[in-house]
């Protein structure tokens, strides 16, 4: 049994989690660097500990303060959300090595899913369709041409130990290689310490369709259905729906199975998302998995009534899925925005502050999901989120009309945001009939001479 959980993250994931151990009877405990104390998941659980200075590299990603701290409390495991070390498999190795128990997939899974060269050549093989690209990583640009000449321009090139939208680099022709090869190289090493590149061919204003899958430990895989990702900017998500407007039964059920062929192949527990690029032709390829939690996972715990957080706490605990697939079924719609401390005008510059008034919405169908609260001051070590605003509906038209209601009723001074921004997206005539795709927000800024 889990009794007691430290929680290697902060911000609204934190709370997030924090919540789901009080309901399942579970004492969770928090970590905070010195620039979060005034944290609300530090206010929020029965124990908090301080792990370094605010630097994320001296705190949230300390794995040897995090891993004592976790010792000297008590606790049973490790949530470690998302970000920072969530997909790190030299930590989930750790955890198990202390007795620990990672709350996340085997350290092979995080490892083979976190080597997108590794994870294709996996995917091939286990029947799920992937991008035409390279079979293994480039050693030069010159390897990188004849390639893209075979597969044809134009491409992308990608960090093998890339995400959340880093290390990616569009190339449209042969005398752009040599350049773009040195620079996405130079953008992995940076980013990931692992300077391996490989290209796909470009798929062009594609739909990012992701798919929630739940494993146990006992070899049940099941699919939640998917979620639509594509309003983007920079290749970070900024509005996701469930289920995707455009999806039918059939092509749901094949992704689905798709999603769930990718787990197994890894021999998978817990929770994870299995990303799709989807054509304009019906076709979807493997993108990516993401060995974690999602920052978007609660448009599918509304459409599913299923709770994420606690699937992964019980079946970390050893408990048996209670679900096959006959029983998930999608009721109504739901969307979210994410509320960043960020300025769209400004080529959303991220824009730390003292939050001088934050008044979230409510009412049926909305759901709040936030670390913040009036007179916190957000700090600039980390990621730029604040809150997530979730709406259902019985249809994707009530979901997106609470979403208007719901950002109209939001007073939030002392930072930028996005939601001017989000409100012209919700009243688009082409986000409307859900005939988008992850072009859409570069083309509507670029028509409105920005935002």
């Amino acid at each position: 049994m889990i009794r007691k959980v430290l929680i290697a993250n902060r911000g609204e994931i934190a709370v997030r989690v924090i919540r789901a151990c009080l309901e399942l009877d579970i004492e969770p405990v928090a970590v905070y660097s010195r620039g979060d104390e005034e944290s609300l998941h530090v206010k929020m659980a029965r124990e908090a500990y301080c792990i370094g200075p605010p630097s994320a590299q001296d705190s949230y990603l300390n794995m040897q303060n995090i891993i004592s701290t976790a010792i000297g409390a008590g606790v049973d495991a490790i949530h470690p959300g998302y970000g920072f070390l969530a997909e790190n498999s030299t930590f989930a190795e750790l955890c198990q090595q202390c007795g620990l128990i990672f709350i996340g997939p085997p350290p092979r899974a995080i490892e083979e899913m976190g080597n997108k060269e590794r994870a294709r050549i996996l995917m091939k093989k286990a029947g799920v369709p992937i991008v035409p690209g390279s079979k293994e990583g480039l050693d030069d640009a010159q390897e990188a041409a004849k390639v893209a000449g075979e597969v044809g321009y134009p491409i992308m090139l990608k960090a093998a130990a890339g995400g959340g939208g880093k290390g990616m680099r569009l190339v449209e022709e042969p005398s752009l290689m040599a350049r773009a090869f040195s620079l996405t190289r130079s953008e992995a090493e940076k980013a990931f310490s692992n300077p391996q590149i490989y290209l796909e061919k470009y798929i062009s204003r594609p739909r990012h369709v992701e798919v929630q899958i739940l494993a146990d430990n006992y070899g049940n895989v099941i699919h939640l259905g998917e979620r639509d990702c594509s309003i983007q900017r920079r290749h970070q998500k900024l509005i996701e729906e469930a289920p995707c407007p455009v999806l039918d039964e059939v092509l749901r059920g094949k992704m689905g199975e798709a999603a769930v062929r990718a787990a197994q192949a890894v021999d998978y527990t817990g929770a994870g998302t299995v990303e799709f690029l989807l054509d304009d032709r019906g076709n979807f390829f493997f993108m990516e998995m993401n060995t974690r939690i999602q920052v978007e996972h609660p448009v599918t715990e509304m459409v599913t009534g299923i709770d994420l957080v606690k699937a992964q706490l019980q079946i970390a605990a050893g408990e048996e899925l209670d679900l096959h697939q006959e029983d998930i079924k999608l009721e109504g719609a739901a969307m979210e925005c994410r509320i960043n401390a960020e300025d769209p005008a400004k080529n959303f510059l991220p824009r730390p502050g003292l939050i001088t008034e934050w008044i979230p919405p409510g009412g049926p169908g909305v759901r709040v999901d936030s670390f913040i609260y009036s007179g916190y001051r957000v700090v600039p070590h980390y990621d730029s989120l604040l809150a997530k605003v979730i709406t259902w509906g019985a249809d994707r038209e009530e979901a997106r009309n609470r979403m208007r209601r719901a950002l109209g009723e939001i007073s939030l001074k002392g930072v930028p945001s996005p939601i001017d921004l989000y409100l012209i997206i919700l009243e688009n005539e082409q986000f409307c009939s859900g005939n988008y795709d992850t072009g859409f927000l570069p083309g509507l800024i670029e028509g409105k001479g920005g935002v």
